[in-house]
């Protein structure tokens, strides 16, 4: 079989450029005679490989030089903890609640402080709360949100206001899927498994002034300055999928960087939604002000038919469309190396599907 349109939410499709390079460096990388796999993460070659990596990634991103970047282990869920245990120095945080991800880093939170609600909640879980309707506890250690929830389906059009309180912000699905005012945040993290490469490497990206005086018991594995201090190589970091990420950068850098791709994602959102405005076979409960980009879910008129619809997608090799168990239905999700042929070969898909069936 060839390669397929997979839409799962992550680990997600990477570009396949990039495999392919890899794949040809992947015995004998730049002639050392070994893989990137096998490669002392101290070594001068993977020294240079990381040093390149967040280079790239700074470029794209026009990451601020007060900003340190950390390559870490864990995922979001890891950083639902470590979040806290670097940033709550004054016994509490702020919480937007928009679905099961942020929900998910409250509750985490609250195992360290007091948590409380600046916005949100269960009535959230199909639109974002009004940029007016945030409250913030100015003595607050940090404001935290989840720009995009992939499981709803629900994206923040807007970055929040959070004052003098530092923004932290989980960016799984969205960190370099367009342009991204990086000044606006105190910390940003992302599990790279979306658009930054492979599942293992967690993306961190701190304002140096948050850096020291973590809650007291915090492991020192766990201290962002740690890793500050020694290039994100205190212990030994998950240096294949460093790699490949940083070939991810490289790609995007390729393709017109951030305002190039962020085009490309507009245009292939814009499709899916079209096509489902334009019909009352399938519906998304999304409101239109707070659809995601990258995670478009959508049911069908007749839930009966959901079943025979995936087998058929599977077939044509439009792949991973199922709906997270939590919700059900289907969920297509449009990271960076979804190409616009794959939203458009989704498309004729639904319009078929719903002329046979319809």
């Amino acid at each position: 079989m060839g390669r397929v349109y997979n839409f799962s939410s992550g680990p997600a499709t990477l570009p396949l450029t990039v495999l392919e390079k890899v794949q040809a460096e992947l015995v004998d990388w730049g002639g050392s005679g070994m893989s990137v796999m096998e490669m002392s993460h101290r070594g001068d070659d993977f020294v240079g490989i990381a040093e390149r990596a967040e280079a790239t990634l700074r470029r794209i991103l026009d990451v601020p030089d007060t900003y340190r970047v950390l390559f870490l282990q864990g995922g979001a869920t890891a950083q639902f903890a470590m979040v806290p245990m670097n940033l709550m120095r004054g016994g509490s945080a702020d919480f937007i609640d928009t679905g099961i991800w942020s929900q998910k880093a409250m509750t985490e939170a609250a195992r360290y402080g007091r948590v409380r609600l600046a916005a949100g909640g269960p009535d959230y879980a199909t639109r974002v709360p009004a940029a007016g309707s945030i409250e913030i506890d100015p003595a607050a250690s940090y404001l935290h949100y989840t720009p995009n929830e992939t499981i709803g389906g629900v994206e923040f059009p807007y970055i929040p206001d959070s004052g003098d309180v530092p923004l932290v912000a989980d960016m799984s699905s969205t960190l370099l899927s367009r342009p991204l005012d990086v000044s606006r945040f105190g910390l940003i993290y992302a599990g790279a498994q979306k658009n930054v490469g492979p599942s293992g490497l967690t993306l961190v990206i701190v304002h140096e002034d948050l850096l020291g005086d973590p809650l007291p018991g915090t492991p020192t594995v766990f201290d962002y300055r740690v890793y500050a201090e020694n290039a994100s190589m205190y212990n030994t970091p998950p240096t294949f999928a460093w790699y490949v990420a940083g070939e991810v950068f490289a790609w995007i850098e390729a393709e017109g960087g951030l305002p190039a791709i962020g085009e490309r994602n507009r245009r292939k959102a814009a499709k899916l939604y079209a096509a489902l405005d334009g019909t009352e076979f399938y519906r998304t409960a999304v409101a239109q002000d707070s659809r995601s980009w990258m995670n478009v879910t959508f049911t069908l008129a007749e839930t009966a038919l959901d079943t025979e619809f995936l087998r058929g997608a599977d077939a044509a090799g439009l792949k991973s469309l199922k709906g997270h168990r939590s919700v059900g239905g289907m969920r297509a999700s449009l990271y960076n190396a979804m190409p616009e042929a794959g939203v458009d070969a989704l498309v004729d898909y639904m319009k078929e599907f719903e002329r046979i069936r319809g």
